[in-house]
């Protein structure tokens, strides 16, 4: 299998730029909505069919937003220690390049998005796409 960063060196002369124009246009197609795609920028209706264009992005209510801060306040506070195992867990299986989907779902029982995403952002860093 040929690393990420090799692959450049496998490609013909011409042909990476290529790729990138090709990713690039998709992206804008994607972004434009002029290439659908259920769940990204496509959304079914509430009975389920047709999909449908949002025409704005939905905002949470305050109360809303308020319930799912205390929700997640609620899961730090009672799984503090089973948290800080899984996140230890997950990061020392990054560090080892093992296969970290079993892990991963252990650690979603206990800890929050943030939380996970955090502790893997501690290990690997930031992914920063080249444009």
């Amino acid at each position: 299998m040929i690393a990420r960063a090799d692959l450049k060196a496998h490609l013909p002369a011409g042909r990476q730029g290529r790729i990138q124009e090709e990713s690039l246009y998709y992206e804008t197609l994607k972004h434009t909505g002029e290439y659908p795609i259920i769940g990204v920028n496509t959304f079914l209706s509430s009975k389920g069919s047709p999909t449908i264009l949002p025409k704005e992005v939905i905002r949470a209510t305050e109360e809303e937003k308020e319930a799912q801060i205390a929700t997640v306040e609620n899961l730090r506070a009672a799984y503090s220690a089973e948290a800080a195992k899984a996140i230890k867990d997950l990061q020392q299986a990054a560090i080892r390049n093992e296969n970290m989907f079993e892990v991963l779902m252990e650690a979603t029982k206990y800890c929050s998005l943030g939380q996970l995403t955090a502790a893997m952002f501690e290990v690997g860093g930031q992914y920063r796409r080249n444009m």
